[in-house]
């Protein structure tokens, strides 16, 4: 008897050896897959632990499925397991594998979102990325602000520019308003930091302007300036006549070459035949160009124009702006 309890105990740390030795080692490739290429694994909601194992035995793990059930098993967290997409990296062990799938460490994609990026640009963007479920595809823009719980609400600038990361599979919707409740939090940001004598008399008109202030600057130091001759033009009743504004208006008519007949071709964005500010957002801004909306420089430009570095030269009066413009867009003395 003690010779047999002697053996099982042999066998019991031979086994316990070996199943330590084996969570320890890296999962096995099935052949004819590149060792070197991550393996993708989908989690349905519901999957069983069981069928967990089957779906990681599926995904390219040649290994038996039921060593990997009794592992989840004796782990004592099979039923802390999360649906979800995953990549395993080569060289991941069994016990690597269940630490990622118990936290629910999926695999994300990130894309980004430019600043001053139309709302057409946004879309092809997200149209790209293959591993976005594409529920956009084939609606309207003022479908998607319906489905967005924003009817009748225009889409433009109304997403906020940034890295977004999401997991394979996931809806294009859903990171569409992650970036627009991004957008409103700025937004209400900004909005409770403007200045007492802003001529702007809502956020909406803020995001507005803002985006306006972001397709103007070419070189960041410049755009609170840029901001304040907006700003003084609005509170003196002049015309914006600002380039962007007909651009956006002329939309995919415009090949590139602003022309003098464009700026007569009234829009309702074309800020040289309208006053005030154009009926949207014509890009989406940026979190500097929302602050630089609502606290423009104090300046007592009216004008500026582009000097070719990037920077723009400002002007008090028309008679400078209209020399500023002679050297730097004309070439002249």
């Amino acid at each position: 008897m003690r010779r047999f309890l002697a053996l099982l105990l042999v066998i019991v740390c031979a086994a316990t050896a070996a199943a330590a030795w084996w969570l320890h080692q890296p999962l096995p490739i099935r052949g004819g897959l590149p060792s070197s290429q991550s393996l993708e694994l989908a989690i349905e909601p519901g999957t069983t632990p069981r069928g967990v194992a089957r779906d990681v035995v599926a995904a390219g793990v040649d290994t038996d499925p039921r060593l990997l059930y009794a592992w989840f098993r004796l782990s004592g967290q099979d039923r802390l397991i999360k649906a979800g997409n995953y990549e395993l990296p080569p060289g991941t062990t069994p016990r690597e594998l269940l630490q990622k799938l118990v936290r629910g460490e999926e695999a994300l994609r990130a894309v980004t979102l430019v600043e001053g990026w139309t709302f057409r640009q946004v879309r092809q963007a997200l149209s790209r990325e293959d591993q976005l479920k594409p529920d956009t595809k084939g609606l309207a823009d003022d479908a998607i602000m319906a489905r967005l719980d924003r009817p009748g609400v225009p889409p433009e600038g109304r997403f906020f520019p940034d890295t977004y990361t999401y997991a394979k599979g996931s809806s294009d919707l859903a990171l569409l308003r992650r970036a627009m409740h991004a957008m409103d939090r700025r937004l209400e940001a900004a909005w409770a930091q403007r200045s007492a004598d802003t001529p702007l008399r809502s956020a909406d008109e803020a995001l507005v302007l803002a985006s306006i202030v972001e397709k103007e600057t070419g070189r960041p130091s410049d755009r609170a300036q840029i901001a304040g001759v907006f700003s003084n033009r609005l509170k003196a009743g002049m015309l914006l006549q600002t380039d962007p504004t007909v651009i956006y208006g002329l939309g995919e008519k415009f090949d590139g070459n602003l022309r003098r007949r464009d700026l007569l071709a009234d829009t309702p964005w074309n800020t040289y035949t309208r006053p005030g500010l154009p009926p949207t957002p014509i890009a989406m801004p940026g979190k500097a160009s929302l602050i630089a909306a609502v606290q423009p420089e104090r300046t007592n430009a009216l004008y500026f124009v582009a000097r070719g570095d990037g920077t723009s030269h400002f002007s008090p009066t028309l008679d400078e702006h209209n020399r500023a413009v002679n050297r730097y867009q004309r070439s002249q003395p």
